[in-house]
């Protein structure tokens, strides 16, 4: 058998798989819950809707410019290999250590988090909220059957993942087509019956008067100019969060056939299908429930979207108790177990590959560089399931993706600015694709995000988050550092 140093990913995985990875690994169970924080921070209708479909031209826009750099640089650790050819190796490591710190890894524990709290509809065992579920405590934490079980999750995707690449993809392939059915059906139902209710025609009455609602007191205040616009800043953090991970498919382009064409193809692909699947969404819940409500409400009308279920602000499943009674809590559990078992094998499939790549250039543990008999990087897996399975136990993933928030979106904005790095510094590099509307479409991607990023630092109730997502960014410059000079890390790069 040939030493693990010379084996080569296998290109298995063709548009299709890739179009798959990019919608899988964008919906988790964000869809079915954030639009309840959105309309209690915007308090219309059209404002709402404007705040999806302002997020999802945002997501295509970036799509089709990293199509670019993917068409350019095809190579496995996509986005982090961008980042390094554009501003070099420091800018490109602190990436890569934001990603394994929070965002993947937190990303991966918060979503099979999130699959346990579903599961517990069937297995109430596993539910976190119930005091008697507490296992053992380690100092503050408290450590559920519910932990265990969502670790459980994530060592069981990484083991099938670890048996090559096309074992991922079936999963993968399994799981986005059945929640991507499953999710239309669902709009299908909802926006039928609801526009024989008339709920829709109501909550486009004074569909541009926007008011914010405190959760807490439930005191509600008008908002118009500059308070407007930040609420719409705020309120897209959620709906950006539902949308992100599209880039992931970046990471496994040593894997994709025809990578050149497949990569840009499948981003355009995927970040469309999902941002028409979450408009229609919010039309089927603007079709069923009035969109105002309060938390003492009797039942999901008198709550309405704004306080769907609250304090669980599960949204859906209170749209579909409306059309299927108390049978809706099970379908919708078993819809968001799909949904989200899918996003994490998509999360940990995508995101050793990144790991890989920087082992590579000496930046990351050094057995992390290294392919296993199948081809696909064992060791990174295993590294990246460890770290993930800690912040379970933890506790702290909540609070460490709202830290990552931040600091993803600058390094969305850091890698289309190198698209207008390298279009000067490499005028005649071979570019398979060019990004649609250049500069104007990754001008206004910067534009709007560079805006969002503004009303989040200006925000008083967003400020510590964003402070902290820049706080475990700086963090990588001296771990750099320290690394380059123990001896990682390659002379030249």
């Amino acid at each position: 058998m040939p030493n693990s140093t010379t084996k080569q990913f296998k290109q298995s995985l063709g548009l299709l798989d890739a179009t798959m990875l990019v919608s899988g690994a964008m919906i988790g169970s964000g869809i079915f819950i954030v639009s309840a924080d959105m309309a209690r921070m915007l308090g219309s209708t059209g404002w709402l809707l404007v705040a999806w479909v302002l997020t999802g031209v945002v997501t295509v826009a970036a799509a089709l410019s990293y199509g670019e750099l993917a068409g350019m640089m095809p190579k496995a650790g996509g986005q982090y290999i961008y980042i390094q050819r554009a501003f070099g190796p420091l800018t490109s490591f602190v990436y890569g250590w934001t990603v394994f710190m929070v965002i993947q890894t937190g990303t991966i524990a918060a979503v099979a988090v999130a699959f346990t709290k579903y599961s517990a509809v069937f297995f109430p065992k596993l539910n976190f909220q119930n005091a008697e579920n507490v296992l053992f405590s380690l100092g503050p934490i408290d450590v559920y059957a519910g932990t265990f079980y969502a670790i459980a999750c994530i060592v069981l995707l990484t083991y099938i993942n670890t048996q090559g690449v096309n074992a991922g993809k079936l999963i993968q392939n399994i799981f986005t087509s059945t929640k991507l059915v499953a999710l239309f059906g669902l709009i299908l139902i909802g926006i039928g019956y609801g526009l024989q209710s008339g709920v829709l025609e109501q909550n486009f009455e004074n569909a541009w008067d926007a008011s914010r609602v405190s959760k807490e007191t439930g005191e509600v205040t008008m908002i118009s100019g500059m308070a407007l616009i930040v609420a719409l800043g705020v309120a897209m953090i959620g709906s950006l969060f539902s949308s992100d991970a599209w880039n992931n498919v970046t990471f496994i382009a040593a894997e994709i056939k025809n990578p050149k064409k497949n990569i840009p193809l499948s981003l355009l692909l995927g970040t469309l299908i999902v941002t028409v699947l979450y408009v229609l969404a919010n039309i089927a819940y603007l079709c069923i429930l009035p969109l105002k409500g309060s938390s003492t409400g009797a039942d999901v009308m008198a709550q309405g979207i704004q306080f769907a279920e609250y304090p669980t602000d599960r949204v859906a499943t209170a749209a579909m108790s409306v059309i299927f009674g108390s049978s809706s809590a099970g379908i919708m559990a078993v819809l968001i177990m799909i949904s989200t078992f899918g996003c994490i094998n998509g999360l940990i499939l995508a995101g050793a590959r990144l790991y890989y790549a920087m082992a590579q250039d000496g930046l990351f543990l050094k057995q992390a560089s290294k392919l296993n008999e199948k081809s696909v990087p064992g060791k990174a897996l295993w590294v990246q399931c460890i770290w993930a399975s800690l912040l379970c136990l933890s506790g702290s993933y909540n609070q460490l993706l709202n830290y990552c928030t931040f600091g993803s979106l600058i390094f969305y904005m850091v890698t289309i600015t190198g698209i207008f790095v390298l279009r000067r510094r490499e005028p005649t590099t071979e570019r398979p694709y060019k990004a649609v509307g250049y500069p104007f479409v990754p001008i206004f991607y910067l534009v709007v995000t560079m805006g969002i990023c503004l009303i989040l630092l200006s925000d008083s109730n967003t400020r510590f988050d964003t402070g902290m997502g820049l706080l475990i960014a700086a963090v990588g410059i001296p771990v750099y550092y320290i690394t380059r000079k123990s001896g990682g890390g390659k002379k030249a790069i």
